[in-house]
């Protein structure tokens, strides 16, 4: 069961001008779902995305990669789940080419300009005849405001739809900012996440693109982790499909800029946070501050140090306030010089650890009772330096084994 994540209402996901969605049923792995998603964009659309680190990265991700470098234009996005083509060597990357190619001559236009995307269960063969079947189908039922059900039809393990939309005025034109994403486990993103796809109608420099949407990942997807294990099908893309009618945005840090920024990270948080809130087995979702670092990437040490402990994680499905796993994660995070009698430790309103040790005024059953909340904040103060970082996770309870457990079932 998700913590605290409703499902969308469609009514609040904004049409992107530019933008048309189509689903449709491919069969590639169970029957009877929707499985197939087709994102198509209006020409003089611009492309980025950030992609997984995982070394043995999956063939979309490989023709994704290619297809980007050619130039910034792109059409449509291909999604399909169930089937992660990922472990499938170069047959792998003839069946992604085989989707590509099909999707552009229905579309008449260049293989290039088509990105595809899979997920599912990795080491298997793409049944791309399938998907290629569908593609006529998901083309005819495209919609401007199918968002919710290509938030629904991207789904694996995922229990509830994730989407997200904000509106902002820019040069006196309302420009939409609307994504969606999916992801529940083997959740580690490093660069991206497992997927999500933000489009805008915003006219801006295709060039910034690439800057915005490495961004975006930093302050979103590059902050969140449901087990520590990086996906070999991360991808996060972002669109500008340039239809909003404002003067063109040519440099990020212009109030038009900074605007449209806000706008798409606030868009990638809440699909970020939606994708921790709806972890695998999840009772509980936690948020892990580190403050007083000498830099970030030392706050991100430890705050990645505590949000992956599996002692940590399921000290709080148990309601269990044995918190010196916290302390033992800081200890163990990394940093040489870490000088333990500077160390704060708060939880929540409750402040458990200085230089240290046990707080003095620390009770086990005010410990107790934040750990019982839906929703905690872990704070630590490395007292080091002024640097700062927050990471979002959520615990380890039973139904998680059992859910990767029976996976392939």
């Amino acid at each position: 069961m998700a913590v605290n994540l409703p499902v969308p209402d469609p009514s609040g996901l904004h049409p992107v001008r530019g933008v048309e969605i189509g689903i449709a049923m491919a069969g590639v792995r169970k029957a009877g779902r929707n499985d197939l998603t087709v994102i198509s964009l209006a020409e003089g659309s611009a492309a980025a995305g950030v992609f997984t680190a995982n070394r043995f990265c999956a063939a979309p991700v490989q023709v994704c990669v290619r297809h980007l470098q050619t130039g910034s234009a792109v059409r449509a996005l291909v999604i399909n789940t169930g089937n992660a083509n990922a472990g499938t060597g170069e047959d792998g990357l003839a069946r992604a080419m085989s989707v590509c190619r099909v999707l552009a001559d229905r579309m008449d236009v260049p293989t290039e300009h088509v990105l595809p995307f899979s997920t599912g269960v990795i080491m298997e063969t793409l049944p791309n005849d399938r998907i290629e079947a569908a593609l006529p189908s998901a083309l005819a039922e495209r919609r401007a405001d199918h968002w919710a059900q290509a938030a629904e039809a991207i789904m694996t393990t995922d229990t509830v739809p994730k989407a997200a939309s904000r509106q902002v005025e820019i040069g006196g034109h309302i420009v939409t900012v609307t994504g969606i994403a999916k992801g529940a486990g083997m959740i580690r993103p490093n660069m991206a996440t497992m997927l999500a796809f933000v489009a805008t109608d915003a006219v801006i420099a295709p060039e910034l693109l690439q800057a915005l949407v490495r961004e975006a990942a930093d302050e979103s997807f590059n902050r969140i982790t449901v087990d520590g294990d990086t996906s070999t099908n991360d991808s996060f893309v972002l669109v500008a499909t340039q239809c909003a009618g404002h003067e063109r945005i040519t440099r990020l840090d212009s109030p038009q800029g900074n605007a449209l920024r806000d706008a798409i990270v606030a868009v990638s948080r809440q699909l970020a946070q939606a994708i921790v809130r709806d972890g695998e087995g999840a009772s509980k979702f936690i948020t892990v501050q580190v403050d007083g670092g000498r830099t970030t990437d030392e706050c991100r040490q430890v705050s990645y140090a505590i949000a992956h402990s599996p002692l940590v994680k399921t000290a709080f499905f148990a309601s269990d306030p044995n918190l010196g796993r916290i302390l033992a994660a800081v200890g163990y995070a990394g940093i040489a010089d870490l000088d333990q009698s500077t160390i704060d430790l708060y939880l929540d309103d409750v402040h458990v650890a200085t230089r240290g040790g046990r707080h003095p005024a620390y009770r086990e059953e005010d410990g107790a009772r934040v750990m019982k909340q839906s929703e905690i904040t872990v704070r630590v103060d490395l007292h080091r330096g002024p640097s700062t970082t927050t990471v979002w996770t959520c615990d380890f309870s039973y139904d998680y084994v059992r859910i990767n457990a029976d996976y392939r079932s």
